[in-house]
């Protein structure tokens, strides 16, 4: 029989305490396996060599006290035992609100909120650079890449798990200002259609997730709710007040493109050609921003609305 090498590295069971509740289990992970890139951590993730209390479960998967996350034999890197990965630049954001519990930033397009999935870094891990003193700093919901706007992070466990409650319990209001093609029609006010989340097999896209309208009685569909308001009728365009009662993946874009009205400037839900002709007309990215957030304070439980004006490069879109 054959040992295994004195530093072989062995299979971890952590348990999951009181202060780690309610975190993601890819938070949790990177958290505990310093050193270890994310893309190999959400490699173990992926493949099931991750288990919670036994079971398969995902990068986004909320964790309890109690539960017991078994950790496969994980081996450095040479070049990560060498030295350290190349830290993530330090970077503050434009803050719209900061206390001891929370800060709420006006985060730009074209920037992850964190790392994983081919991104190397985001807003989280450039944040905590810029913040080295900081106890804890964690996403308190999530915004697409390409979309501008209100993102809240957490400064102590205790608001962490208040916000997101909130944020589940659909207690907060998040509306977006999206621009989209055409003149939308002034009795379409609520869109009620489940979303399927999926991922393109074959071509160049191949591995990408993707989400479409799934049928009523689709066992996969995620019931999600969409609310419209026209803002203003511009020549070829409509702006639009979007609040989502339901916070799914790409909910937004999806719900309006099903519509025959998708998002100037989204590459993966738009009108392609659309888009090639207002990249020359200055519209560089997806005109989708997250306007407006309302939550309840998780110190005061005074209710608070926040607001991200439009950025320049919309703004000016809009109003040349």
């Amino acid at each position: 029989m054959t040992m295994p090498a004195p530093d072989q590295p062995a299979v971890a069971r952590l348990s999951v305490d009181e202060e780690s509740a309610g975190q993601r289990l890819d938070n949790f992970l990177l958290r505990h396996l310093k050193g270890v890139p994310k893309t190999h951590v959400y490699r173990i993730i992926r493949s099931g060599e991750v288990r919670v209390n036994r079971g398969r479960a995902a990068a986004d998967t909320r964790l309890a006290a109690g539960d017991e996350v078994r950790v496969p034999p994980v081996r450095l890197p040479e070049r990560v035992v060498a030295g350290p990965e190349r830290p993530a630049p330090a970077r503050e954001f434009p803050v719209l609100l900061e206390d001891e519990h929370l800060i709420a930033i006006d985060k730009p397009a074209g920037v992850a909120v964190h790392g994983g999935s081919g991104v190397s870094f985001g807003v989280i891990e450039q944040l905590r650079q810029s913040r080295p003193q900081a106890r804890l700093l964690e996403l308190v919901h999530r915004l697409d890449r390409e979309t501008s706007g209100v993102l809240l992070v957490a400064k102590k466990r205790s608001a962490l798990k208040a916000l997101q409650e909130q944020f589940r319990g659909r207690e907060t209001g998040k509306t977006y200002l999206a621009l989209v093609l055409g003149d939308w029609p002034a009795r379409l006010k609520v869109i009620d259609l489940p979303l399927h989340k999926f991922v393109l097999t074959g071509g160049d896209g191949e591995g990408e997730r993707r989400v479409r309208v799934a049928a009523k009685d689709d066992p996969d569909g995620m019931r999600a709710i969409t609310l419209v308001k026209v803002r203003e009728r511009l020549p070829g365009f409509t702006l639009l007040e979007v609040t989502i009662k339901t916070g799914r993946t790409h909910q937004i874009r999806v719900h309006l493109a099903s519509q025959g009205h998708p998002i100037a400037g989204d590459a993966k839900y738009g009108d392609f050609e659309r888009n090639k002709a207002l990249q020359k007309q200055g519209l560089k990215r997806m005109f989708l921003h997250a306007w407006r957030l309302q939550f309840n304070h998780p110190g005061s439980g005074e209710r608070v609305e926040l607001q991200a004006p439009l950025p320049p490069d919309l703004q000016s879109f809009v109003q040349p």
